[in-house]
């Protein structure tokens, strides 16, 4: 099989350039949509403002097709990394909006009435309260975004940008069905490894310090 020759994972072009390629988009497009989408779902969620304009703006753009926001932002800002990570980063977006809003909105009102009584400020119920409590939430969020940003990176390369869609636009262009079939493996490939990820995240991070009984039962402002 190609994906097992040894020769194809190094050299320029090879699996491991490619592969490098496609994880930096991946990694880039969720910090920069989540420095973006975050604090402002963080905010919608505490003070329960502009939610409507949040589900609007999350609605409107998951409905644009990310191929044509892709060729849209090549011609824009030409060839190369720009264009993939606009577009990756503008898919994410609504994900982690609806994420971070849902999760602080998630809080039992009753929770944070009683942080407020034992003299919590505002900016302590959020960091301290909600946004711990609504972490699940987020997670599968963030989670849900990541998948998303793996398997549409692919259209990078349809911008001359590399990736491991590469092998996919070459397989096609000269009927290589086991070159595409091998980037194919390879995408889901790191779909699965990141997926393994989250996994083992909310399994030993979420569960061990994000326990909803022991911030419920245990409020007490910073000092």
């Amino acid at each position: 099989m190609w994906i097992l020759d040894s020769a194809n994972w190094s050299g320029p072009g090879g699996i491991a350039e490619r592969l490098l390629e496609h994880l930096g988009y991946t990694l880039a497009a969720l910090a920069l949509a989540s420095l973006i989408a975050l604090p402002v779902g963080w905010l919608v969620g505490h003070w329960g403002r502009g939610k409507a304009a949040a589900i609007w703006i999350t609605s409107a753009l998951r409905s644009i097709p990310t191929l044509g926001l892709v060729t849209l932002a090549g011609l824009m800002f030409g060839i190369g990394w720009k264009a993939p990570i606009i577009a990756l980063v503008i898919l994410a977006l609504p994900t982690l909006l609806a994420g971070a809003y849902a999760g602080v909105e998630s809080t039992d009102p009753r929770i944070v009435e009683a942080a407020r009584a034992q003299g919590f400020t505002q900016v302590q119920i959020l960091f301290q309260v909600e946004i711990p409590l609504g972490a699940t939430i987020l997670w599968g969020a963030m989670r849900s975004a990541t998948l998303q940003i793996v398997s549409t990176a692919t259209l990078a390369a349809y911008v001359g940008a590399g990736g491991l869609g590469g092998y996919m636009f070459l397989g096609l262009s000269t009927q290589d069905y086991p070159l595409m079939l091998a980037s194919s493996f390879l995408v889901i490939a790191l779909a699965f490894v990141f997926e393994l990820l989250f996994l083992f995240g909310a399994r030993f991070f979420l569960a061990a310090h994000l326990n909803r009984n022991y911030l419920s039962e245990n409020l007490s402002p910073a000092t």
